[in-house]
């Protein structure tokens, strides 16, 4: 399997081009507009494959895929002391800790 395959594709509708829009999480200022949702795909994929040859030739690294990177589960937020008063005092309302609280905030 090709390291293009690993990274994260996106495909969406750009109503300004009246043409699917294929996108790559990895590369954010790459894009393929297409006809189809399959072409708007390939077009990406392949983009993406020739950068990745060209960054390769040059002696440049591509970046890590998301799929392949490792995260922690740890995040560090950095916030005002009045969020983050306010935001104690709603996890203790609902009778949870803080970081269950900001988890279930941000999963929803």
């Amino acid at each position: 399997m090709e390291k293009h395959e690993h990274y994260t594709y996106r495909i969406t509708w750009s109503a300004e081009d009246s043409e699917y829009v294929g996108l790559c999480t990895e590369f954010p200022s790459l894009s393929w507009l297409a006809s189809t949702r399959t072409a708007a795909l390939d077009g990406i994929e392949k983009l993406v494959r020739d950068v990745i040859a060209d960054m390769l030739a040059q002696g440049e690294t591509p970046p890590e895929a998301l799929a392949e990177k490792n995260f922690s589960g740890k995040l560090v937020l950095r916030m005002t002391p009045e969020q983050h008063r306010r935001l104690a005092i709603n996890a203790m309302d609902e009778g949870v800790s803080l970081n269950r609280y900001l988890c279930a905030r941000l999963a929803g």
